[in-house]
């Protein structure tokens, strides 16, 4: 093929080999540890694993401020060289669409949501766009502004994909800013396996739209001139034996601090002595001291659906050591997951407990794709949730396919962004 033509690279969430593994075009590959959203797209951005670019899990512990923050966007927090350095020097431009941790990129071309949060409640619906004219066009182009509502939350759907893929090709058909490589995250398929299970006939259904939408992004990649790279970031597996609490039990240690505000349980994260920030199937711990590190570990080795508990050691065997990793790193049995909430009785949860509140829950809330009680709220019933991920184990793989020449099976997610990088270097 000629080295004129470009790539359009294709995250999509939830992609599990289990899912296409009677589909020809698709091939298997491991997947990364953790193996959640973005850590993923930061391996693949870098070509090296987590415990070289830090971001070790969906959510991060800052130490200076004592604050669990999730799903935070800026490139900054992704450490390390980018697989496209060398190839945006030699004049080529690189875009990314919906990949995490965007903002601020050394890139050409940037599309990501960035609402404004109100004062008053409720929020302003935007994206942040490089150029900053470019949410206008693909709006114009598209018909309609992104819904962050069907993005996340109880009305998660496959709206958002419906704008990403409508978006993704309005971005490849603007000759002045399609860029030489296009990174693009597809992100539905995700919402139902998670609620139903990856056997549901709900997520058949969210399968099929996929499909449909690859099948129209491969046209249009062919009619713009790109080639294509497809690839899953996880797998998702049947929640068989429900939620795992490693905060209640820190909590029952009198390890995780809590403080009291009109009867609610606050967390305390300056005077409490260990906590875990859970996110699906593993969590970091973090500890005061090595007395605090020895207690977590004790208590949290006698907690059913632990399977593993790693210390820092461990960690660095693994290539996850990273200043930003927790003094522990615990994972869950199959069939499992680690609930975040160390409150049992609902009127001791936080404000935050019952709503969507993505940023300052410390831990990972897949229950926030139900409505709960009373209206405008969120479920508290783990018990809903069937389908988890988190895990790299066998029987785990994700799937990929491309258009490109590619030699050889691709044993892991890292061969798979190492042979862009190829593809870059050859350009």
């Amino acid at each position: 093929m000629s080295d004129t033509r470009k790539l359009l690279i294709i995250d999509v969430a939830a992609l599990g080999w289990n899912l296409v593994s009677h589909l020809p075009e698709f091939r298997p590959a491991q997947s990364i540890f953790p193996a959640v959203t973005c850590p993923v797209q930061a391996s693949f951005r870098t070509g090296e694993p987590t415990g070289s670019h830090g971001l070790v899990a969906n959510g991060l512990f800052f130490e200076d401020l004592r604050k669990v923050l999730f799903w935070e966007q800026s490139a900054r927090l992704v450490e390390g060289r980018r697989i496209w350095d060398d190839f945006r020097k030699r004049g080529n431009t690189v875009g990314m669409m919906f990949w995490q941790q965007s903002l601020g990129e050394n890139v050409d071309l940037v599309v990501s949501p960035w609402p404004v949060h109100k004062h008053s409640g409720g929020m302003i619906q935007s994206c942040h766009t490089q150029p900053a004219a470019l949410e206008e066009r693909i709006n114009e182009r598209v018909g309609r502004p992104f819904n962050l509502m069907n993005y996340w939350g109880p009305l998660a759907n496959h709206k958002s994909s419906d704008w990403i893929v409508d978006g993704i090709c309005a971005v490849m058909e603007m000759k002045d800013v399609a860029p030489d490589a296009l990174f693009t995250y597809i992100p539905h398929l995700d919402y139902d396996l998670q609620r139903f299970g990856p056997h549901s006939k709900q997520a058949d259904k969210a399968l099929g739209v996929l499909l449909g939408y690859l099948d129209r992004l491969k046209a249009k990649a062919e009619e713009c001139g790109y080639d294509w790279l497809v690839f899953g970031d996880y797998a998702i597996e049947t929640v068989k034996h429900g939620a795992v609490f490693p905060n209640r039990r820190l909590r029952e240690a009198g390890l995780f601090g809590t403080r009291d505000v009109r009867g609610m349980a606050y967390p305390d994260f300056y005077s409490g002595r260990a906590f875990a920030v859970s996110d699906h199937g593993f969590a970091h711990v973090y500890c005061r001291d090595e007395t605090a590190i020895a207690a977590a570990r004790l208590a949290l080795s006698t907690l059913p659906g632990v399977a593993e508990i790693l210390g820092k050691d461990e960690q660095a065997a693994r290539g996850l050591a990273h200043r930003r990793s927790g003094d522990l790193i615990i994972t869950a049995e199959p069939g499992t997951w680690f609930a975040y909430p160390w409150f049992t009785d609902r009127s001791e949860a936080p404000d935050f407990a019952g709503h969507v509140d993505i940023h300052n829950k410390p831990g990972y809330d897949p229950c926030e794709l139900y409505f709960g009680w009373p209206p405008g709220t969120v479920s508290f019933n783990t018990d809903k949730i069937h389908g988890t991920h988190g895990s790299n184990r066998a029987g785990m793989e994700i799937a990929w396919a491309s258009s490109l020449k590619i030699e050889g099976s691709m044993a892991t997610q890292l061969d798979l962004a190492r042979e862009v990088r190829s593809w870059m270097d050859r350009r």
